[in-house]
């Protein structure tokens, strides 16, 4: 922001409700007075045609009438007023009026006044044509070296310019490549037309070349141009800017040398008349119009440029002179002498503020008061300074990178769900599986503590789910105002939802126009999507959640579902899902125990999640601390693994039918061209069954469209089903290890990275990622085996989920032996921990002995020599090593779960058999020098190994001995 601001000589405020471009605006002496003062002609939007002669009210005047010399009003908007020799028996000044399918000429003259009213001034057309195509600007001068008059140039919106020499109408020319019209000038030196195309470069037009090219009556192609009479039309020079330009001015400074000035969105440039760039000015700001004018020093030009800061810059080539702040943002910008001041800068805004300033500054009579001479105390500046040392010390630490949130947000919302279902239901689908759909009502309470602009509400729920009305465009608010927005929330889906919580965000701007989001969240109840139902016993899938408190009555956690259950038990409820089966809650009456059942896995997840909540608020409120849900195991993997099997058959054959769909939409084309050709031909001949053919192609095509649209919907049911049983997982392996919510976000964060499947990126890639990402740091085995480098390759389906299916297999027995979920390369040890009671852990499989070597070998890669390679054995070698290895695995794993002798051995045979021909293989490669040094490193520190695996199985032997 300038220090200086522009002094207002003479203002004016035009019209209400008109508007105003950046040829809406010109001064000169139009009524040919020979006084050599200025007047300003203003044309707008709205066809109303002002001329003013301005100048400053005196203190004696009350208003500012007599400013104003003439207001027509036209029927057809303004578009652009110009003013020249446009007539061709007068050498006096003229105003070109230009509107969409009209150019007048007028005639501008005064009548002195006899009585104190003062001057009349009248309009008068001298002549005007009308124009077959919309225009959108012009130009005018001296076309081809004629003295004493100018010619029109008007560019339509269709990319034609029409030339008129005065009365009658010359030529038309359509500009090669047209897209979008832009500015437009007229070099007087070069005779040439410049203007910016829609490819973003600055083009020169030669005014000969335009007069002898192709006649531009109708519009041609470019094929047609070049057959027709007269030459086909091109750019004497072209300029590639690559932005778009909002002016081009070319100021008749010198007649040695013109400089051709484009306002570009970001630069300033300045060319010679042969298309060479002088100097390139960068903006950091927004420009809206500009002015080169003549310099008092020779080979410069100054330039006015005003921008959307409200600012008014003078800059001398590259330099910036001056800086003054506006009023208003200007759309156009003039330089006019006036009776009393002369270089007065007149600027034109898009709402009718007409402004003349200058940008000289007031003197200031201000002195500063003399300082009282007193003695320093100089303990109480050294207090001072330290105590500001401190400030300081403390600011740089607590320095964030972002700004920190206010404690009290502008805007505050608070969702409050409704206890009681809708009388009447707002769903879409009334009815489903023979139950009624209900609905809820979610109340919105947004409350404002400053001055809000221009919010808007949007609320987001995951489908099946779907709301009434998920836009909201709301009112301003006030300091203090309060609203309430209510809108209900159904099932839309034939298939159970994942989640039932519900996002909702408010845009909006502060005072200050800074732009703001506030946001939150709220949790649909789960009598939305089932209803109560009578208990059964037995069903295929079971979950046993166990507790630290006796058992309580169920129809005290759920008062909802127990009052219209069929019957009084108070150990069993039904909970009948409107689009899935039906769910059994048993308490045991014997023990701390609750069974959760169901014909389908992933239907468990919203009662498992209820009950576990609700649990939870029961014992809150009796005042219980140290109330604790846990499971104890095992996990359900093999369940839910048949959930991701499904899922994958599903994506697999959604890319089988696109490549299908690719296939014959090949064939079809092929055909079509076959046929085209047939038709075209003059002699005609047999088709040769093609038409058939493209017919059967045609149903085929179809028919794969909607099979591929079908497996797309049971796709996106499977994923939502997946979301359910991923849910489900992880909630039981927080109950099974005792999570804390930092481990349960990082554990969801890892299987479910995607709230929905695209078809560059799917769950199983993602999920396959993630899981080994931790495997290889945070549940690595020890801080050796963490790997240094990760691998950054495409993510791409896989061929099957087995490899999926070991990770998460992994994941679940890393967490299961004290894992500890950790962003941070510190927590990779994991921690022993007690196992509850019945917990049986996941046996290891012989995956885990496939997956290290590629650790400990990446690691090798960057650690040379503080870790030797353990890669370059011997065939012996590598045989002992792992007849070894096993040994001390036999040994170690004596309480964990026992695995059949025969596939133990089978698999290890193979994999010593494996790894012996890679490492030979590896070992042929290698220089012989680097070989006997690693073999003797690898040594070392297999006895070291060996002697440390010795002394933990005589300690765990001990132990069992003590034991």
């Amino acid at each position: 922001m300038s220090l200086f601001k522009a002094r207002d000589w003479w203002a004016s405020v035009l019209g209400e409700g008109e508007e105003f471009d950046q040829g809406c605006l010109c001064v000169g002496d139009v009524d040919n007075s020979g006084s050599g003062y200025d007047k300003i002609i203003v044309g707008s939007f709205m066809g109303m045609l002002r001329i003013f002669s301005p100048h400053p009210a005196k203190p004696d005047e009350p208003s500012e009438a007599d400013t104003q010399l003439l207001e027509v009003q036209f029927p057809d908007p303004i578009i652009q007023v110009e003013m020249g020799k446009f007539v061709s028996c007068s050498e006096l000044l003229h105003l070109a009026v230009l509107h969409p399918r009209k150019l007048s000429v007028y005639a501008v003259s005064g009548t002195a006044g006899n009585v104190e009213h003062g001057d009349q001034y009248q309009l008068r057309l001298v002549y005007e044509h009308n124009l077959q195509r919309t225009a959108c600007n012009m130009t005018y001068g001296p076309f081809g070296g004629v003295t004493g008059h100018h010619f029109i140039c008007i560019q339509s919106m269709d990319g034609m310019l029409m030339f008129f020499e005065q009365e009658t109408y010359a030529f038309g020319r359509f500009l090669p490549g047209f897209l979008l019209p832009g500015p437009l000038s007229y070099c007087i030196r070069t005779d040439s037309f410049i203007t910016v195309s829609s490819a973003r470069q600055v083009e020169c037009y030669r005014y000969e070349t335009l007069a002898v090219a192709t006649d531009a009556d109708t519009r041609q192609d470019s094929d047609q141009q070049s057959k027709s009479s007269g030459k086909r039309l091109t750019a004497d020079w072209t300029l590639v800017l690559g932005e778009e330009a909002l002016d081009i001015c070319v100021p008749s400074t010198s007649s040695a040398m013109s400089s051709i000035f484009v306002l570009g969105e970001r630069n300033l440039f300045c060319l010679k008349d042969n298309g060479q760039i002088r100097f390139m000015k960068k903006l950091e700001f927004n420009p809206s119009c500009f002015l080169p004018y003549g310099s008092v020093s020779e080979g410069s030009t100054n330039i006015l440029m005003c921008n959307h800061n409200n600012m008014l810059l003078v800059y001398q080539d590259v330099t910036l002179k001056w800086a003054a702040q506006l009023s208003c943002v200007p759309v156009a910008v003039r330089v006019a002498n006036f009776p009393e001041l002369k270089g007065l800068v007149v600027t034109l805004s898009s709402d009718g503020h007409l402004q003349c300033a200058y940008m000289g500054t007031d003197p200031s009579f201000f002195t500063a008061p003399k300082v009282d001479a007193r003695e320093v105390n100089y303990d109480e500046v050294d207090t001072e300074m330290k105590m500001l040392q401190k400030v300081i010390r403390e600011a740089t630490k607590t320095q964030d990178i972002l700004p920190r949130a206010e404690t009290e947000e502008e805007l505050t919302l608070i969702a409050i769900v409704s206890s009681n279902l809708d009388e009447v239901s707002c769903a879409v689908i009334p009815e489903m599986n023979g139950m009624p759909v209900p609905s809820v009502t979610v109340k919105v309470k947004i409350k404002s503590r400053s001055t809000v602009q221009s919010p808007k509400m949007t609320v987001c729920v995951q489908p099946p789910l779907a709301v009434t009305q998920d836009q909201f465009v709301l009112e301003s608010m006030g300091s203090g105002c309060e609203l309430v927005v209510r809108f209900s929330a159904f099932l839309n889906g034939h298939y159970p939802p994942a989640d039932m919580c519900g996002d909702i965000a408010v845009s909006y701007s502060s005072a200050t126009g800074i732009p703001r989001v506030s946001q939150c969240k709220f949790n649909l109840p789960l009598r939305l999507v089932c209803y109560p139902s009578s208990a059964i016993k037995n069903a295929k899938y079971k979950i046993t959640v166990d507790t630290n408190k006796p058992p309580v009555n169920l129809t005290e956690v759920f008062p909802d579902f127990s009052e219209k259950s069929e019957n009084n038990d108070s150990s069993a409820l039904g909970f009948q899902l409107i689009t899935g089966s039906r769910v059994i809650v048993l308490a045991s009456k014997t023990s701390q125990r609750y069974r959760i059942q169901s014909e389908s896995f992933e239907d468990i997840w919203l009662v498992a999640k209820e009950l576990v909540q609700r649990f939870d608020q029961h014992f809150a409120s009796l005042g219980v601390k140290d109330f604790r849900n846990s499971f104890t195991g095992p996990i359900p993997l093999p369940e839910y693994f048949e959930t991701v099997d499904h899922h994958f058959e599903l994506r697999v054959t959604a890319q089988k039918y696109q490549d299908l769909l690719s296939e014959r939409a090949v064939q079809f084309r092929a055909i079509q061209r076959r046929l085209l050709t047939r038709f075209k031909d003059k002699t005609p001949g047999p088709l040769q069954n093609l038409d058939t053919l493209m017919e059967g192609t045609y149903r085929q095509v179809i028919a794969l469209a909607d099979a591929a649209e079908d497996n797309r919907e049971r796709l996106i049911q499977a994923f939502t089903r997946l979301r359910s049983a991923t849910h489900l997982l992880i909630l039981l392996l927080s109950l099974w290890q005792g999570l804390s919510s930092e481990q349960t976000a990082i554990l969801e964060a890892t299987l479910l990275p995607l709230l929905q499947d695209t078809p560059q990126l799917g769950w199983e890639e993602s999920v396959d990622a993630a899981v080994s990402h931790l495997l290889k740091t945070c549940l690595s085995r020890s801080p050796k085996d963490q790997a240094i480098s990760l691998s950054t390759g495409l993510l791409t389906i896989p061929k099957d989920t087995s490899c999926l299916k070991k990770h998460i297999t992994l994941l679940c027995d890393r967490l299961g032996k004290g894992g500890r979920l950790s962003l941070s390369s510190e927590a990779n040890v994991p921690t022993p921990v007690m196992m509850p009671v019945g917990c049986e852990s996941i046996p290891e499989p012989i995956v885990e002995q496939e997956e290290e070597p590629p650790l400990q070998q990446d690691a090798a890669k960057y650690i040379k020599k503080k870790q030797p390679s353990k890669r370059i054995k011997s065939k012996s070698d590598s045989s002992k090593e792992s007849s070894k290895e096993k040994k001390e695995k036999d040994s170690g794993k004596e309480k964990e779960p026992k695995v059949s002798s025969k596939e133990s051995k089978k698999e290890s045979s193979k994999e010593s058999s494996k790894e012996s021909k890679r490492e030979s293989t590896k070992e042929s490669k290698e220089p012989s020098a680097r070989e006997k040094e690693s073999s003797k490193e690898s040594g070392k520190e297999k006895t070291k190994v060996s002697r440390k695996s010795s002394v933990k199985v005589k300690e765990k032997k001990s132990e069992a001995g003590d034991s």
